[in-house]
């Protein structure tokens, strides 16, 4: 389902991946800093959760600097939170590269103001820890404030996400984080030998189980 969230005196592109029976919970997913919400990776992930029952919405936000991208998820999740026509209980931000910071970004501003319980969890594929070659500059300022679940999937070749710094990172987090390497993947998640449709595979099985997970614990 095609809609478009009014931003200010734009619109939002966005798609609804809409599972068959009434879904309790979605998932809020955009791209990173090159791209739209039609990402291939973006796209198989929609589909894997609208098949096992997650609503997904999926946006594009076109905007380089993560304050006005941060703005964007901000309205892209209150429009969720207020549609009538689906009721959720509550949602997983999720993003890729740049849009994962985006999310990180406001939840940790979302934390500050007043906590709800609406947003459950992030999930952060590609997470660009540092500029590539620039490990000296950490962009982790946002992860150390989170408290709830964060599911990161990194490819252990990411040029912007040092393994040993982000599992550092991760040491200092006090929110509950689990880490997925994807065997030698690069940024955009190719990796040699193995064809795209693979390495996607194996990204959705790991964050539809990360969140099934998250969503039990919520209702054990």
């Amino acid at each position: 389902v095609k809609v478009k969230i009014p931003f200010g005196n734009k619109y939002l592109d966005a798609i609804f991946s809409v599972p068959e029976k009434k879904s309790t919970y979605g998932v809020i997913l955009t791209h990173g800093a090159g791209g739209d919400m039609n990402f291939p990776h973006l796209v198989s992930l929609a589909a894997c959760l609208a098949t096992h029952g997650v609503l997904c919405l999926r946006f594009t936000c076109k905007g380089l600097n993560v304050a006005y991208r941060t703005k964007a998820f901000k309205t892209v999740v209150e429009y969720l939170k207020f549609s009538d026509d689906y009721k959720l209980s509550g949602v997983f931000l999720a993003g890729r590269s740049m849009g994962s910071r985006a999310a990180a970004s406001l939840i940790r501003h979302l934390s500050q103001e007043d906590d709800d319980g609406f947003i459950q969890g992030l999930v952060c594929l590609s997470y660009p820890l540092h500029r590539p070659k620039l490990q000296s500059k950490l962009r982790d300022e946002d992860l150390l404030f989170i408290r709830c679940p964060v599911l990161f999937v990194s490819g252990s070749a990411d040029e912007m996400c040092e393994k040993q710094l982000l599992e550092g990172v991760a040491s200092k987090m006090k929110a509950p984080k689990k880490i997925h390497w994807i065997d030698k993947a690069n940024h955009g998640m190719a990796v040699k030998g193995r064809t795209t449709d693979d390495v996607m595979e194996e990204i959705n099985a790991q964050v539809f189980s990360w969140l099934r997970e998250n969503i039990e614990l919520e209702h054990k």
